[in-house]
């Protein structure tokens, strides 16, 4: 038997089979939940059982080009400097992950050790990277101001939070340090780590192979499965390794929301944000979510740090590089 003529038929059934899942809108969950592409090997697990990826400094465009389905105006493309790498969580924060830390398990949404915590508002968010800093001998990245008595995941509140930008503890992404992970170098609506088509052409809850590869979004609820969040890491990583970065839960960043902010061209290089607002950021679209919510450049969820809605929002954490 000729073997390289073998390899070569198995190749074209496979692509066959490919293209049949792409023209029925049949999903499956691709490789069961695995890297497609092998992140980047500087990676490592903190004493919470949390896994972070080292996300490398570099320059990316940041927005949506105009032609982009489901854009919104206040994604402009500008580039953006990053100059120093940084570890980024590869999933969101899980249940088990705070309960461990905080002592409690308020969600909101589907319950179990491996979902993502939900249901947490911004101080709260914080607060888990305070005190996840702290019980690893790390300086602190927030000063948590006038808080009152409600133990952290029953909607705590404080009246100011000062950010301490020379820690070198675990804080929220900024939103540009989020979107350039997401996007894990590419410039498409969804970082599209399996070639189903090459389109991007759906915005609404129907079905789009490229965000269905990598996210749970309202496509997904209205079509056999179990309605609001779903355990981590099951579908498609992006290529640096990173999970639901499109839908299960939208994702507070650090950053105040500013819809000009990234007109001005000071925000260049290692953007921080507004100095001040009313609503913070938040990334990544959710379960709920239609496509067009869901793309890398989405900035249409922003939320007053005190609220939280429903099982909408989590966090995933960051931390300097250096480890």
């Amino acid at each position: 038997m000729n073997k390289s003529l073998s390899i070569a038929n198995l190749v074209t059934v496979l692509l066959f089979a490919v293209s049949a899942i792409a023209a029925d809108k049949v999903v499956v969950v691709p490789l069961g939940g695995k890297k497609c592409t092998s992140p980047t090997e500087n990676s490592f697990t903190n004493t919470n059982e949390m896994t972070f990826n080292l996300i490398p400094a570099d320059t990316f465009t940041m927005g949506s080009p105009d032609a982009e389905p489901g854009r919104e105006t206040e994604e402009v493309q500008h580039q953006v400097t990053l100059t120093k790498s940084f570890y980024m969580q590869t999933t969101e924060v899980t249940q088990k992950q705070w309960e461990d830390l905080i002592g409690n398990n308020k969600a909101w949404g589907n319950a179990g050790d491996n979902y993502p915590r939900d249901y947490v508002n911004w101080y709260e968010a914080v607060y888990f990277a305070n005190a996840l800093s702290q019980a690893e001998g790390r300086s602190k990245c927030y000063t948590l101001n006038g808080c009152d008595s409600t133990e952290p995941g029953f909607h705590m509140v404080c009246s100011s939070v000062t950010i301490n930008t020379d820690c070198k503890g675990y804080r929220l992404p900024t939103e540009a340090e989020w979107e350039y992970a997401a996007r894990a170098g590419t410039t498409t609506a969804y970082a599209n780590p399996v070639s189903f088509d090459a389109t991007n052409e759906v915005i609404d809850n129907t079905f789009n192979s490229n965000l269905a590869a990598m996210g749970w979004y309202s496509w997904n609820s209205t079509n056999g499965y179990v309605a609001g969040t779903k355990p981590v890491a099951q579908k498609q990583a992006n290529r640096w390794g990173l999970y639901d970065m499109h839908g299960n839960l939208s994702e507070w960043c650090q950053d105040w929301y500013d819809a000009d902010y990234y007109t001005d061209p000071n925000s260049g290089t290692n953007p921080l944000g507004p100095a001040s607002g009313t609503h913070r950021v938040i990334r990544g679209g959710h379960f709920g979510g239609w496509a067009q919510y869901e793309r890398s450049a989405s900035r249409y969820y922003k939320m007053p740090p005190d609220e939280s809605y429903h099982s909408m929002q989590g966090f995933r954490l960051v931390l300097p590089s250096g480890q």
